[in-house]
């Protein structure tokens, strides 16, 4: 009898981390400290990557109308998914040309410090994010200050 006591705690005492570990663990994913830091897998396009962010930033921080595809669709409208890309004159920068003088505000009002964003607009994780959040904000692309168009 008291080894079939023995076993029964047993049992439990280790069925109760797992629960409170599978718990803890979707919370986390949900509040994750640096969302979207997804690395660059071997041989993955610098648009591939660009395509995972926007994603990530739709899925974390939407919805979003159209959501990722049109999401998608916009930066590549705007940037051919180049984060790094800026416009001749160097007055729109990154995956979603932002107006440089606008970014500061928007990368203050769209971000948290504990996320360890780069303020760079030409960061895709940073520019994907603050777009996808400010989106959502505003309650639409056009609003935000994106023509949907063909999109």
């Amino acid at each position: 009898m008291q080894r079939r006591l023995a076993a029964i705690l047993l049992v439990v005492a280790l069925a109760a981390p797992v629960s409170i570990l599978a718990g803890s663990t979707a919370a986390a994913v949900r509040s994750a400290p640096r969302p979207c830091d997804l690395p660059r897998r071997d041989g993955e396009t610098i648009r591939h990557l660009s395509r995972r962010l926007i994603s990530c930033a739709v899925g974390a921080f939407g919805p979003v109308s159209g959501g990722a595809t049109r999401a998608i669709c916009i930066a590549k409208r705007e940037s051919d998914l180049v984060p790094t890309a800026s416009s001749a004159t160097g007055m729109y920068l990154g995956l979603y040309q932002h107006a440089a003088a606008y970014w500061p505000y928007r990368y203050d009002a769209y971000t948290r410090a504990s996320w360890d964003l780069s303020s760079s607009a030409l960061s895709g994780r940073s520019n994907a994010i603050v777009t996808i959040r400010m989106v959502h904000a505003m309650g639409g692309w056009k609003h935000a200050g994106w023509p949907v168009g063909s999109c």
